[in-house]
């Protein structure tokens, strides 16, 4: 698994649908980049010029709305993982 450092985390990306409701696929070059995902781990936050941690906004489980063209694909095995910085994620999505 990854480890994210200081104020990264690690989202899995949440595709939308990849079909319109009258049934027409989507290529994938004319579809936008998703900016939805799941926090898959988070990093201990940034250091402070006082040597102290700040806290972390998100925790794992959290489903974000991220900046479009934030952070850094990876993939590991089959699965596809975005790294983005805490302040490339916009707003945590709550049922």
């Amino acid at each position: 698994m990854i480890k994210p450092l200081a104020d990264r985390i690690v989202i899995k990306v949440i595709d939308d649908a990849q079909q319109t409701s009258g049934g027409i696929f989507i290529p994938d070059s004319a579809k936008e980049k998703p900016q939805k995902g799941e926090v898959i781990a988070v990093g201990g936050g940034k250091t402070l010029d006082s040597g102290e941690k700040e806290p972390m906004e998100v925790k794992v489980g959290d489903i974000v709305l991220f900046a479009k063209y934030s952070g850094t694909d990876v993939k590991v095995g089959n699965d596809e993982y975005k790294i983005i910085s805490v302040k490339d994620a916009l707003a945590i999505l709550e049922d």
